[in-house]
């Protein structure tokens, strides 16, 4: 008798008071969504070192993980024939040299004294010429004379134009000058093509960076185009992610983000959203993002596996709710049960922010209201309470590859 009449009362002062009810309430704070993802360490640039030439490898002057400058020696090979080579071509190109000079200081002067002689002997004969034929008209010496003074004086104008003709050879514009010039480039031609074929016994390094790979020893026989080192370039490190496409509108130019390398979980960089792809993986449905490391540690290393947290919206004063106490919440009119006078009424909410476990609430309700959390109290709407104020439960931790948890 004293059980039911006991249970009666119980059940009389939930049905006058209301039924003890445990409720959040609706706080503002400052309210921060990120996306999350997983990715690694990538260089700007990977440069893949291969020689031109074939041979044998005399020297690696470098080993993997050494930084290297810009025109720095890595790989040269046993390149005897080529040096001698170049050493011929040099000589040529030294004959050649000698031979320009030798036209620009020994025949173009010989052809000018040439000239000179040649035009002051045609004088002379013409002068003997003039005075025979006098001779010959006063009767003092025979038309056999005249006829030596005048091919005398045929030869002599025959040698003025020979010597003519070797001035214009010898000149600066002359012929002589241009096959000599013709020599000496194509010698020097010959001492560049030597040159080239000696540097291609040698890799020297088109970029500072970092050696990450090496598949070449002393002694190797190689050939060209075969790739031997790999170096990442200098520049600005970078990492690569992928988001899932259902989070691409959240992801824009400039954000900010944090990074952990999961070798160094309890250490933190400064990263920015650099380049997102512009096409979608089918196959995966992922988004390749790329963001710019600020100040990288020195522990970071190419592939190496990190986490990204990048902080895509912020509110400063949100008014915050548990998404716990969120029904129909894929529907176009989510709605939660506030605790008003006593009774649990159904609200409907415009929200914003989203996360695993917080959400933002626009509208519908205000700091300072009691929320009940529906699937775990099964309180309906209408219903008299009593509320009981609950600690707002512990917000998740892990890092989801495509999650967008809400700190």
């Amino acid at each position: 008798m004293a059980l039911v009449l006991a249970a009666a009362l119980y059940l009389l002062r939930n049905l006058l008071l209301g039924t003890p009810t445990p409720v959040y309430i609706a706080t503002q704070a400052e309210l921060v969504q990120n996306v999350v993802a997983s990715g690694r360490v990538v260089s700007p640039r990977r440069i893949s070192v291969a020689l031109q030439g074939s041979g044998r490898v005399l020297s690696v002057a470098v080993v993997e993980g050494q930084t290297v400058e810009r025109g720095q020696l890595l790989i040269e090979l046993d390149n005897g024939d080529a040096r001698a080579s170049l050493a011929q071509a040099t000589a040529a190109v030294a004959q050649a040299q000698a031979r320009v000079r030798q036209v620009r200081e020994l025949g173009q002067p010989l052809a000018a004294e040439a000239l000179a002689q040649a035009q002051a002997t045609v004088l002379q004969t013409r002068r003997a010429l003039a005075r025979d034929r006098d001779l010959v008209a006063q009767g003092f010496i025979s038309q056999a004379a005249l006829d030596e003074a005048q091919r005398a004086a045929d030869v002599a104008s025959s040698q003025v134009s020979s010597a003519q003709a070797q001035a214009r050879t010898n000149a600066p514009s002359g012929s002589d000058a241009a096959l000599a010039q013709a020599a000496l480039a194509q010698a020097l031609a010959g001492q560049q093509l030597a040159s080239v074929k000696l540097a291609q016994g040698q890799v020297l390094a088109p970029s500072g960076g970092v050696l990450i790979s090496r598949d070449v020893e002393v002694g190797d026989i190689v050939q060209p185009g075969k790739a031997l080192m790999v170096l990442a370039a200098s520049g600005q490190t970078q990492v690569v992610v992928q988001i899932d496409e259902k989070n691409l509108s959240k992801i824009a130019l400039g954000q900010n983000a944090l990074g952990s390398a999961d070798a160094f979980a309890s250490q933190r960089f400064n990263a920015v959203v650099a380049y997102i792809n512009p096409g979608v993986d089918a196959a995966r449905g992922s988004v390749d993002v790329k963001l710019a490391v600020i100040e990288p540690p020195a522990y970071l290393r190419q592939d190496m596996t990190v986490s990204i947290d990048i902080e895509t919206a912020r509110r400063t004063a949100a008014v915050v709710l548990p998404t716990s106490t969120l029904e129909d919440a894929a529907s176009d009119q989510p709605w939660v049960l506030v605790v008003r006078d006593k009774r649990a009424v159904k609200q409907f909410v415009t929200l914003g922010l989203r996360g695993d476990t917080r959400m933002e609430v626009l509208s519908g309700v205000t700091a300072g209201e009691g929320v009940v959390p529906v699937s775990k109290t099964g309180v309906k709407a209408g219903q008299r309470v009593r509320p009981r104020v609950t600690p707002e439960p512990p917000r998740a931790q892990a890092k989801a590859a495509t999650g967008l948890p809400v700190r």
